[in-house]
């Protein structure tokens, strides 16, 4: 569907595909909250883990959602595994479609669609190096003064969990590079360093869950590299002024760069979102 809206399907619904973490939701120190503690607005928190209060919205933002979710098809798209986004209670009605583990599932009513499985895999398998090879070489090319964690999301890709001060200057460039010659794509996002196999977007998924609802419209919105191609799939798209691609002053036709950081980006990226569904109504 990329940037033109299929003829056979102009009259279908409005399809908003949508990044969450630093897009629609914030954690506490991502909120970027420029105004006196006076003038801050109320937050809603919207996911809790491990007993703790994690991500936020505006309650201005929480009204947007509800509307967005009433008159759009509305298809939260994360990097975040199933369970990762189970942890999610975005405020409207629940979404039929949502897309995790960075495209590699695509759920309906909640399930994981299971030919959409199947599809992944086959690419998987056939275009990029195994995970196995990959998980390998970043275990032995990390060092234990800054890495945290290592973890494997769905038996799909990986990332590490690093100390950022201590991370040495070059190594992500460098990881990128051997990424590169075995089809697979690295991603630097706060403390956390993600490996994906290049086949894995959510863009691949955004357009099937389009086709599977005869959307007339896409649009999208993301903050970080692993968003580029589905910011790029979509007819519309935005950006807010933070994170990977404003940091690296990433732009497309089709996009539009917000101004606003934090969690007023995340309510002006949904004020947008529902004006352009406006706007062909």
């Amino acid at each position: 569907m990329s940037n033109s809206v299929n003829p056979q399907a102009a009259d279908g619904p409005t399809l908003v595909a949508s990044d969450l973490d630093r897009t629609l939701i914030y954690s506490a120190p991502a909120l970027q909250l420029s105004m006196s503690d006076a003038d801050a607005p109320r937050l809603l928190c919207v996911e809790v883990y491990e007993g703790k209060p994690l991500s936020y919205v505006t309650e201005t933002a929480a009204e947007l959602l509800v509307e967005l979710g009433r008159s759009t098809v509305f298809v939260p798209t994360t990097t975040r595994t199933r369970e990762q986004y189970g942890r999610i209670h975005l405020p409207g009605p629940a979404p039929k479609f949502a897309i995790c583990a960075n495209g590699g599932h695509v759920l309906v009513d909640g399930v994981s669609d299971p030919d959409w499985q199947r599809q992944v895999a086959a690419r998987l398998a056939e275009e990029c190096a195994s995970l196995a090879e990959v998980r390998d070489h970043l275990l032995r090319t990390a060092d234990e003064s800054w890495l945290l964690k290592e973890r494997v999301a769905e038996d799909l890709f990986a990332y590490l969990v690093v100390e950022r001060a201590l991370l040495p200057e070059g190594w992500v460039k460098e990881l990128g590079e051997w990424a590169e010659g075995r089809g697979w794509t690295v991603s630097l996002q706060g403390r956390k360093i993600y490996a994906v196999p290049k086949p894995l977007t959510k863009s691949a998924a955004m357009r099937e869950v389009a086709r599977r609802t005869g959307a007339g419209l896409t649009l999208a919105a993301g903050d970080s590299l692993l968003d580029a191609d589905l910011l790029l799939a979509a007819d519309q798209s935005w950006r807010p002024g933070h994170g990977e691609l404003a940091d690296s002053g990433w732009q497309a036709p089709q996009l539009t760069v917000l101004d606003e950081r934090g969690a007023a980006a995340g309510e002006e990226i949904l004020r947008r979102f529902l004006a352009a569904g406006r706007d062909r109504a």
